[in-house]
């Protein structure tokens, strides 16, 4: 069929799922624009600035699969590509769009605004190429065949993609395929045999199996059949902090969080005692793996990725994770669950008159969270109060674990609330790093969506203090009104606000935030010095870690 290559470009982004397109104007796309809103299915979103975009969709693709951002050439995606850098270290499938400069204007090498005047129009290009999996700029030429190979390698590389359309060529009309983007990967029948044979050897011949997640588990889409898998086989399973919350943290075989020496002794013992430990290509950093002390059993490890799986030493290239698993779900024989269980958590009852405590807070916190919520917990205090909690069941827990951008979650919650309206979806934030973005709240309020947001004023970058600086003016920042700005940012009055310095408060205010009906923010007044006992033990780690045994961490202790 005939359309123009900007209709075709948006037919494939609704052919994969993305009904909202997150980014801000400017000249060189307003032509795409045009498409966009005519384009059924599909909703652009402007935001206060291409960094906000690039996180709302970030959150957005972690629900829905795949997001997509629109800037404009040269200082809107150079403005984009933090967020762009972390979706990839995060691996999640963002399509990033740029309005670039006519193409005759480029082929000329004109100096023109937007770029740095000297005709070299691959600079940007080059910029993205460091963190996305592919990248194209289309021409009349090249257009159906450059679309559905950046946006085939974003979804099975599970990584950011860049494209950049010109200005002059939205507009022309191509010959487009009538069938939908194809997304099957099968594998190799060869290699799915052989490493389905071999893991089920070394099954057969376990008697301590186990499962240890990570992020991955959630981006190939595993989740389901590793659900499955604990239920017939009665499996125990842990997880990395960077996995947190993609199995259940309250099923009776769910043994813990794993960070090698940091673990507990259960969890330690699980996965490194294991004799058929199955696992979704971890990725250790100093903060999940206590300082890499990690010590995984690599002669009996099943390692799951995108497009191969390792057991031991063999790796079987060509293999679909989500296929292997269902040979295994198949053929493993099932088994009665053992005696093992974890603690019922104590009671929890306020204290009405006692400040609010970093300790108290999270435990509270995690019995407010109900199954089925969005949890998005900012880097820092946020997550790592929330870390050390166990969770509903059917949480979907979002962090920056590891690219760590402060004010990530904020615009993130934009996307994810945008993704699954009919959740319910709690930001958990500190006052510095809602500082770094703290515009989008007006977007959010524009769009009428309800997230609860719980700001934490602790009068500063507490992570930071307990790295170095504990009473340093460098970790501080001003202390806003926060609770008012929602009424700076909309005049509609569809907001709630409240404060809480006592537990007595946050009591009353949260049953109130459990029946609202729109956004409420919730600002949590607490000790700038107070932190949550794992961050008073990562901070020193950390010092000794970046600043080594001479450091000017010893000097200030």
């Amino acid at each position: 069929m005939q359309m123009t290559i900007g209709q075709f470009l948006l037919k494939r982004l609704t052919e994969i799922g993305i009904e909202h397109m997150f980014g801000v104007p400017g000249d060189y796309n307003l032509q795409f624009l045009e498409q966009v809103k005519a384009c059924d299915g599909l909703q652009f979103v402007g935001n206060c600035n291409e960094l906000n975009a690039a996180y709302a969709a970030d959150g957005y693709a972690r629900l829905k699969g795949a997001g997509a951002l629109l800037t404009t050439y040269g200082v809107g995606e150079l403005s984009a590509i933090c967020g762009v850098a972390g979706a990839a270290a995060e691996h999640v499938p963002v399509v990033c769009i740029t309005g670039a400069p006519p193409l005759h204007a480029m082929e000329q090498r004109l100096p023109l605004h937007h770029t740095l005047a000297d005709g070299n129009y691959d600079d940007m290009m080059i910029c993205f190429r460091q963190f996305t999996a592919a990248q194209t700029r289309i021409t009349f030429a090249n257009a159906v065949g450059e679309i559905d190979r950046v946006l085939t390698t974003c979804l099975r590389e599970k990584k950011p993609v860049y494209i950049q359309l010109p200005s002059d060529v939205s507009y022309l009309t191509v010959e487009a395929p009538d069938a939908p983007l194809d997304l099957s990967f099968a594998s190799d029948p060869r290699q799915l045999e052989a490493a389905v044979e071999h893991a089920l050897r070394l099954w057969s011949q376990a008697k301590r199996p186990a499962l240890l997640t990570d992020m991955d588990a959630d981006r190939l889409g595993l989740r389901h059949l590793m659900v499955e898998l604990v239920g017939k086989a009665a499996v125990p399973y842990a997880s990395l902090t960077t996995g947190k919350a993609i199995l259940s943290e309250t099923h009776a075989l769910w043994v813990g969080h794993y960070l090698g020496e940091g673990s507990s002794v259960e969890a330690k013992a699980w996965i490194e005692e294991s004799d058929c430990l199955i696992t979704t290509a971890p990725r250790f950093i100093e903060f999940n793996s206590g300082h890499f002390t990690q010590n995984l059993p690599k002669d009996h490890t099943i390692m799951l990725a995108g497009h191969s799986v390792t057991i031991g030493s063999v790796r079987y290239e060509g293999v679909n994770a989500q296929e292997l698993l269902r040979h295994l779900l198949q053929q493993v024989p099932e088994r009665a669950g053992d005696n093992h269980r974890r603690l019922e958590e104590e009671a929890w009852s306020p204290q009405a008159d006692a400040p609010l405590t970093q300790e108290r807070l999270w435990q509270r916190m995690a019995r407010f969270i109900k199954a089925g919520d969005t949890v998005l917990a900012e880097s820092g205090t946020s997550n790592i109060g929330l870390t050390s909690q166990a969770l509903a069941p059917d949480v979907t827990y979002i962090s920056a674990n590891i690219w760590g951008s402060i004010g990530y979650t904020l615009p993130a919650t934009l996307g994810t609330a945008l993704a699954a309206p009919d959740r319910r979806h709690l930001l958990f934030i500190g006052d510095g790093s809602f500082q770094l973005t703290a515009q989008e709240l007006s977007t959010l309020l524009r769009l009428e969506l309800k997230p609860i947001i719980f700001l934490l004023n602790n009068r500063g970058y507490t992570i930071e203090r307990y790295i170095l600086g504990m009473q340093e003016a460098y970790n501080d920042v001003a202390n806003w009104k926060y609770a008012e700005l929602a009424g700076v940012f909309s005049e509609k009055g569809n907001f709630l606000t409240a404060h809480a310095r006592t537990e007595g408060e946050l009591e009353a205010v949260l049953e109130k935030a459990a029946v609202s009906n729109a956004l409420t923010f919730i600002e949590l007044h607490l000790d700038p010095f107070d932190a949550p006992a794992a961050l008073k033990k990562f901070g020193p780690a950390t010092a000794e870690f970046d600043y080594g045994p001479l450091g000017p961490q010893r000097l200030s202790a």
